[in-house]
């Protein structure tokens, strides 16, 4: 499907806008998570090598969302948002090899909804980054009540705002070209999501990351073959997940099924969902880092090089943030084992509209980021344990079976992720593989995590 550069977008638009809101989503919709975190790692660790040398800037698209924004000398916020549109930063559809390899459907599928949201804290002092996933589905408070939602899923914010600003701008377009007016109902859609999330965790969003679906193939392809460890063997037809149990190499193709897969459906007895799935691409993410660690990817000019060309066009950042200041920063993703946390919910259940939503404690959620971002002092062993060589009770782990009901499992979850956020958590050495828990375990990168 093509079209000219002076074509309205309104078709492809309101035909994803539609799509969204009927609420229908595909169960082959490809998940981003690891994607977002995956273009940081390697774009970070090696943009300020190549920048100056590549024109890096001349394609990624810089937003006005956020104007100014902490420096790196601060600790540092930064959201990083993946979109289920599919299109790119510019509204044109991809390639058509992209959307096979991506099993995602057509430009006309898809919408808006952040699906991936995380926030990346990067300490000023240097010490352990932490990357706090949000649940896609949690049901919070949508800033300024766009298109008049008050409350919805969190990710939808993007969409609503975007939506209104749409047919706010067509209506008086001042003089404003079509693609300018697109771009200016995009930043509008990224100041809604971040207002929502920093109303959400009561925390600063000094920064932002964007990208688009096809970012997490470009990367996935550049870097391939990549080590992944189950913890046992599961297909699903959906996303055409194939795997043993242990640890495996999956080729680009097969790593897209590992990051989206969300079900078993051999009815084995493998219990998995959507949380289970965030925790699969927080596994990716480490082992990523891992391999490119060890392989010298991040020190080579010419393998940074082809990754960030192949990502023109389906990034966008806001203006503040300094791209070669950031990638000396982020050495800190590989060099200190960031902490991967995913935020508990309370139970799964429905909205007023009728959706399906997690049901979550803002309070708690709050209180918890709160600790993450701002942790106290671990506190000494007694010196008569020590002696005696006992040890501090460890966090029990789950990982080996789920609660059938939703309310028992989610309940437990939240108090064991409370728990597992304060603890150190493993300490893997660079190749090894260990078991990573559930998701309501805190994941410690490094090394290569076996998970469900």
């Amino acid at each position: 499907m093509r079209k000219s550069d002076d074509a309205p977008y309104s078709n492809l638009y309101q035909k994803s806008l539609a799509y969204d809101r009927r609420w229908v989503y595909r169960r082959r919709r490809v998940a981003v998570l690891a994607g977002v975190l995956a273009v940081v790692l390697v774009v970070g660790a090696g943009i300020w090598a190549v920048s100056l040398y590549f024109g890096f800037e001349n394609g990624i698209r810089r937003s006005q969302a956020i104007s100014g924004g902490a420096g790196l000398d601060q600790d540092v916020n930064i959201l990083l948002m993946g979109l289920d549109s599919r299109l790119d930063e510019n509204g044109k559809p991809l390639s058509q090899e992209e959307y096979d390899a991506l099993h995602s459907g057509s430009a006309d599928d898809g919408g808006y909804n952040s699906n991936v949201l995380m926030v990346l804290h990067v300490p000023k002092d240097g010490s352990q980054a932490t990357v706090i996933s949000i649940p896609r589905d949690d049901y919070v408070d949508l800033a300024g009540a766009p298109d008049g939602v008050k409350q919805g899923k969190v990710k939808q914010a993007y969409g609503y705002r975007m939506d209104e600003a749409m047919r706010e701008l067509s209506a008086d377009p001042k003089g404003k070209s079509q693609d300018e007016t697109y771009q200016a109902a995009r930043d509008e859609g990224r100041k809604a999501e971040i207002a929502t999330v920093e109303n959400f965790l009561k925390i600063k969003i000094d920064h932002f990351v964007e990208v688009t679906m096809a970012a997490f193939l470009s990367v996935a392809k550049a870097v391939a073959p990549i080590t992944v460890c189950l913890q046992e063997a599961t297909k699903d037809t959906y996303s055409g997940a194939d795997f043993k149990a242990g640890q495996q190499q999956l080729t680009a193709q097969q790593a897209v099924a590992f990051v989206r897969q969300r079900r078993d459906t051999t009815r084995s007895g493998v219990e998995l969902t959507d949380l289970d799935r965030a925790r699969r691409q927080q596994a990716f993410i480490s082992s990523l880092g891992t391999q490119l660690k060890q392989k010298g990817t991040i020190t080579d000019v010419g393998k940074v090089t082809g990754i960030v060309d192949a990502l023109k066009g389906k990034m966008a950042l806001d203006e503040g943030l300094n791209l070669i200041d950031f990638g000396m920063k982020a050495k800190q993703l590989t060099e200190n084992k960031t902490k991967f946390v995913t935020l508990p919910i309370v139970e799964f259940g429905w909205s007023d509209t009728g959706e399906s939503v997690n049901i979550v404690d803002a309070g708690a959620i709050q209180q918890q980021v709160a600790d993450l971002l701002n942790p106290q002092p671990t506190p000494t062993q007694a010196p008569a344990q020590a002696a005696s060589g006992q040890s501090q009770p460890a966090v029990a782990s789950d990982s080996g079976a789920q609660a059938p009901a939703a309310t028992q499992a989610t309940a437990q979850g939240q108090a064991k992720s409370a728990a597992s956020a304060a603890a150190p958590g493993p300490s893997p050495s660079p190749t090894s593989t260990y078991n990573a828990g559930d998701w309501s375990d805190a994941l410690i990168g490094g090394g290569i995590p076996c998970v469900k």
